[in-house]
């Protein structure tokens, strides 16, 4: 079954779009920064039946919207195949969709979706990435330009992290539990430009942003432990600061002031919340019931390994060996869950020298957080928002909002107002203030994963069901 309209209803008949190219081209806008800056006002009303431009029925994808001159692009998985979908962002009518090759389904998350990753699109050409089944570049009309075949990742999780655009080059960057990496493409051919390895780093799933550290441009990506810096014309390593989680799905951010702002969270980090592993032969002479010096999973205890078992057994081969259980261990003992800044001028390990402040409470497992002006705001399961001087890192506010449960959707914000949405799609919109207070709540009552997309006064929400454009009327 295609994709059909539900409803079209345009209050707004102006052509806001066709000067602009690309004004929120990838997963959480420019840069991944979740901010709208073109002052346009926003209705801080939105709902099911609230500043409904138009409503268009989609099949199933966690992706998020990009947006470029008149075009919506989003995956969709429907009937075991996945489609890059272009809409008209007048009036979400479908333009085209077109199949990627499934090349073996990979394994998920249980919630998760074989369309997790946002394409990006610069007004020429939209960039689709489906883990496993490759990266693909189409033009605005759907006719394909090339694809580059990727995988199998070992991963039971799937790949979440995008990819971004910089000038002429895609960069991609994907953390497995084995044969990780980061790369540059030639988004006119699709050819390797540079690829760096990262086997270092397990599993992880934060998109990588652009940095420009005292004059260059480095393409940054959080990972276990550690964040990296990379030369964009080279893709070597340029700098790193240490001390952050053990698995990292939230993407870092820059501040109107130039400093990288990093957020990691994850079980096991917090001071009060510690992992107890012991050394490998400690746990051999109590577990190893058919004493051949390997760990199965059946004689794993309960408690912090047994849910892990398929990310400490890193090849995959039902056995955890020696090297894989110490290197866990060692990753469970030095993550720490944390909020930080770090300023420009970064070269080398600055993990003494350039991290300005921290902050460790309260912290979002995967949503991204936002930087306006000199607040940066978090916000974290059960609907609690932090807000944090940006310079500093002390504390402005933490409340929450009505919003509630978990979060897998970024907050994203403009025109002075933050659009937050769990779950559940439980909304909830905050003014971009040091000291929020909530201006609004509404329920769309169908689950939700994507991070909402704003451009030129208007806002597209997508939900299991359904892209939403709200503008004001």
């Amino acid at each position: 079954m295609r994709l059909t309209i539900v409803v079209a209803v345009c209050l707004l008949c102006d052509s806001a779009f066709a000067d602009v190219s690309a004004p929120w081209p990838q997963f959480r806008g420019p840069n991944a920064s979740g901010v709208d800056s073109s002052k346009k006002p926003l209705p801080s009303k939105i709902g099911p039946d609230e500043s409904l431009i138009w409503k268009t029925s989609l099949a199933a994808g966690h992706s998020s919207p990009a947006l470029d001159a008149g075009r919506i692009y989003v995956t969709t998985s429907r009937d075991g195949k996945l489609f890059t979908v272009a809409l008209d962002r007048d009036s979400g009518k479908l333009l085209w969709e077109r199949e990627a090759s499934l090349r073996g389904e990979e394994k998920i998350h249980g919630i998760g979706s074989l369309a997790q990753p946002s394409p990006v699109a610069d007004g020429e050409r939209v960039i689709s990435f489906f883990g496993s089944s490759g990266l693909l570049c189409y033009d605005r009309d759907g006719r394909r330009q090339w694809y580059l075949p990727m995988g199998p990742f070992n991963n039971d999780f799937g790949a979440g992290a995008s990819p971004i655009l910089v000038g002429d080059r895609v960069i991609l960057s994907q953390d497995h539990d084995a044969d990780s990496f980061v790369m540059a493409i030639d988004k006119k051919t699709g050819k390797e430009i540079w690829k760096t390895d990262r086997s270092e780093f397990p599993r992880g799933y934060a998109t990588p942003i652009l940095w420009k550290n005292a004059g260059r441009d480095e393409v940054v990506v959080a990972g276990t432990l550690r964040v990296v810096g990379y030369d964009l014309e080279t893709g070597e390593e340029r700098w790193t600061a240490r001390g952050i989680s053990r698995l990292v799905n939230v993407t870092p951010t820059v501040g109107e002031n130039g400093y990288l702002y990093v957020t990691s969270w994850t079980s096991g980090g917090d001071s009060s919340d510690r992992f107890d592993v012991v050394p490998f032969e400690k746990f051999l002479e109590k577990q190893d019931k058919d004493g051949d010096g390997f760990i199965v999973r059946d004689e794993v205890p309960d408690g912090p390994l047994k849910p892990r078992f398929n990310q400490i057994d890193r090849d995959k081969s039902g056995k955890v060996t020696k090297q894989e259980y110490e290197t866990m261990r060692a990753i469970m003992d030095s993550a720490q869950n944390v909020c930080m800044a770090i300023r420009p001028g970064a070269k080398g390990d600055v993990t003494g020298s350039h991290v300005v402040w921290k902050y460790r409470r309260k912290l979002p497992y995967v949503p991204s957080p936002i930087v306006i002006g000199d607040v940066i705001f978090l916000a974290k399961k059960g609907g609690i928002v932090t807000s944090l001087d940006a310079k500093t890192g002390k504390l402005l506010r933490e409340g929450r909002v009505s919003a509630q449960g978990n979060y897998y959707a970024s907050p994203v914000s403009g025109d002075g107002k933050i659009y937050l949405i769990n779950q559940r799609g439980d909304l909830s919109v905050i003014s971009a203030i040091g000291e929020w207070r909530e201006l609004h709540k509404a329920k769309f009552g169908e689950p939700t994963y994507a991070t909402p997309a704003i451009a030129d006064g208007r806002i597209y929400l997508r939900t299991s069901k359904a892209l939403y454009c709200f503008g004001e009327s």
